[in-house]
């Protein structure tokens, strides 16, 4: 009972916090960073500890398919009817060339997420070009040069910070929060709010591994191309990434922040759920999850505005941007392309563009 009633009210919490900024920027900013925020950790290095030995949260979806089994069904209709939606890897054909793959990563150091699963290592080993969207996380010393020569990606520089665009309710509830993760408002308020959300809605335990080093899955591809002497490749560099970020309006994220933080501890359970969904390959209903806990979605055109912007912009607009990189490997074959796995479904995802673009693209399941 004691845990139906946690489960419950995390629901309640999704709903009552204008979820669609929050589906949108706090978790798509942690998946987004969750590779990125490596390459600032030298930086970050004095941040508090989480000190838990646990961070796994529960499963939303469960919760719903008990409680609220229509929105339940909704969802997972939804999901099904998704483009390239139930897998993560994907074989690409065309004649008079050797097959190459597509993957989908997730930008995490957990266990379950940080292998490869058994065909995509075979794919792996066939291929003789590696694609990643950025090579830079093999060089945090690099990458930190490349986002200081543009430091308004990550910093307020001019009269303005952080405090600037909040009123006097999200202030609080911004020292608040981060003061029970350790963190003050003052030492962060010249940090762009997406850095931020970045951070905070990571789970505390992924926090933790990644300050301490360990390598999250893209950074392993990138180890083992390196190690078996395959080409490498980045279809995107961080300040491409940062400035697409950069590009949405500074409310938008102000707002995602506060949201995230509103949410404190119940982030693991959201963050649990796309873990587990990613394991099991449905990609295709991790968006579908997200804005299923925010059901004024359909009712509020400016969040539903704010949210399309968001997608439009860090995940269809990227879309193209690496299929168009990515052709010229796909031209000459023997290729592994492995972007983050919100990027592969949709009619506007990548493995539809490909497919578009004159190969056969194959799901590939266990």
């Amino acid at each position: 009972m004691r845990e139906t009633g946690r489960m419950n009210a995390v629901i309640d919490r999704l709903d009552r916090f204008s979820g669609p900024l929050l589906a949108a920027l706090g978790f798509a900013n942690a998946l987004f960073f969750a590779s990125f925020l490596a390459v600032l950790f030298v930086a970050l290095r004095t941040l508090p500890a989480a000190a838990q030995d646990d961070c796994r949260g529960e499963n939303v979806l469960d919760t719903m398919r008990r409680d609220d089994p229509a929105r339940y069904e909704e969802l997972m209709r939804t999901a099904a009817a998704t483009v390239n939606g139930d897998t993560l890897l994907f074989r690409i054909d065309r004649d008079g060339v050797d097959p190459s793959w597509l993957f989908g990563t997730m930008h995490l150091t957990d266990e379950r997420v940080a292998d490869l699963p058994a065909n995509a290592e075979a794919a792996f080993a066939e291929a003789g070009t590696v694609a990643l969207e950025s090579t830079e996380i093999l060089d945090p010393a690099k990458a930190q040069l490349a986002l200081f020569s543009k430091p308004d990606l990550t910093m307020f520089t001019g009269e303005k910070d952080l405090t600037d665009y909040l009123t006097d309710e999200q202030r609080a509830v911004l020292k608040e929060g981060l003061a029970a993760r350790g963190l003050q408002l003052a030492l962060v308020q010249r940090m762009k709010p997406w850095l931020i959300s970045g951070m905070v809605a990571l789970p505390p335990c992924e926090f933790d591994r990644k300050k301490a080093g360990e390598p999250f899955l893209d950074l392993k591809l990138a180890q083992m191309a390196e190690n078996d002497g395959k080409q490498l490749v980045g279809l995107e560099t961080i300040v491409e990434q940062f400035d697409a970020m950069a590009s949405l309006p500074i409310e938008f994220h102000v707002q995602g922040l506060v949201e995230t933080i509103e949410l404190g501890d119940r982030i693991d359970d959201i963050m649990e759920t796309m873990i587990q969904l990613y394991v099991d390959g449905e990609t295709g209903a991790v968006w579908p999850m997200l804005r299923a806990a925010s059901p004024e979605m359909k009712d509020d055109e400016t969040l539903a505005a704010g949210y399309a912007e968001f997608e439009k912009t860090m995940v269809h607009v990227r879309n193209a941007t690496m299929l168009e990189r990515a052709l010229p490997l796909l031209q000459e074959g023997g290729a592994f392309i492995a972007v983050g796995a919100l990027h592969l479904p949709g009619e506007k995802g990548l493995a539809h563009l490909i497919d578009e673009a004159g190969y056969t693209v194959t799901p590939v399941y266990e």
